[in-house]
Formats: C-alpha cells, sequence, structure tokens
C-alpha cells in the first residue's frame, strides 16, 4: 500500500493523560527506547511523522537533545539509519498542538484514531480504518504509555480502533510492540 498510493499517517506517543496501574489519571515518563524503537517502526511503515507528546518541560528537552545527538555530529556519522529513522520524529506539549500542527499543514483537521487495549463497542476494525487511510487524508494515530489513554481522549476522538488481541487471555503489549502490530495491519503491503 506505502508504494501504490501516498499515506498520510501520523503516530502520536501520549504520556499524558494516561493511567497508571491502579486507574489515576498521571503523566507517564518519556523512554528513549521508546522514541529509538517507534521511530524506526515509523520509518519502516512510511508514517508522515511521529510525534511525542508530554507535558513536562525536562521530558521534552530530553527527547530534543536525543534527536538533535543523532542529527548532527558523531551521532549522525555513528549511525546515519538511526539519524533517517528520526528524521520525522517531533515533540509536542500535548494533543492539541499535535492536532493543530497537522492541522495547519495540510489545511483541515486530522482525522483522530485512538487506540486501547480493552474491547470497546464503538470501536471500528482495522479493515476499516485501511480503507480510511488509502482515502489519502491525514491520520492521527493516538498511542496510550503507561496504562492506556484517559477515557475523555477516547471519547473525543473520531474513532477508537479495534484492540489487538493475542491467543490468551493477558493482553498487555508494550506500546512498542503494539504500534508495530497495528501499522503492519494497517499500512503493510
Amino acid at each position: 500500500m506505502a508504494d501504490s498510493i501516498k499515506i498520510e499517517v501520523h503516530v502520536a506517543l501520549i504520556h499524558y493523560p494516561v493511567y497508571n496501574k491502579v486507574g489515576e489519571v498521571v503523566t507517564s515518563s518519556v523512554t528513549t527506547l521508546d522514541i529509538h524503537d517507534i521511530s524506526r517502526v515509523a520509518k519502516t511503515y512510511a508514517v508522515s511523522s511521529f510525534f511525542v507528546v508530554t507535558p513536562l518541560k525536562k521530558q521534552r528537552e530530553l527527547v530534543e537533545r536525543l534527536i538533535e545527538h543523532w542529527m548532527t555530529g558523531y551521532g549522525a556519522e555513528y549511525n546515519p539509519t538511526r539519524k533517517e529513522a528520526l528524521l520525522e520524529t517531533r515533540v509536542k506539549n500535548n494533543i492539541s498542538e499535535t492536532v493543530r500542527a497537522l492541522t495547519e499543514q495540510y489545511g483541515k483537521k486530522p482525522v483522530v484514531v485512538a487506540t486501547c487495549a480493552k474491547k470497546i463497542s464503538k470501536s471500528v476494525d482495522f479493515q476499516y480504518l485501511r480503507k480510511e487511510i488509502r482515502k489519502g487524508d491525514p491520520i492521527l494515530l493516538l498511542f496510550g504509555t503507561g496504562w492506556g489513554l484517559e477515557k475523555m481522549i477516547l471519547k473525543d476522538a473520531d474513532y477508537i480502533l479495534d484492540s489487538v488481541e493475542g491467543v490468551g487471555d493477558y493482553n498487555h503489549l508494550p506500546v512498542r510492540a503494539a504500534i508495530a502490530i497495528i501499522l503492519d495491519r494497517l499500512i503493510a503491503r
């Protein structure tokens, strides 16, 4: 699919508002492994941009320093493929800022699709969203860290994507794995 049409899929890794394991709304910590790995997955699936979304200034600065390290100087020389993967990685303060940036870029609001590990009655399946992607409109996929996106994000999204289901009762994928699986289901040839 990536070769036959121009896809306009964007991924946002949300660190607030998300739940912790006891159901409290928190801000989760940015992990550098997520940034590296998700940037590489996004590049592999021709994702237009990957947003790391956190309200914490020090966390945003950490992401910006990491990106700068691999874009310039020794990091860029040492591992050019890492540089290539991070070219479309961005840092934003919140979801509204992310949506606003994409709206300015495209001249229209992106279709916002939230993801959730739980079954939700109003969710759309992968086949439906694949068809939406093929239309060429900008799509923003929201992925929660911690124990998932806060319920108002799910309520405000244009769609909620069906959860990724394994073969047993256990369902708590690392976000990096969930993003890779979902992008493969939505974008792969």
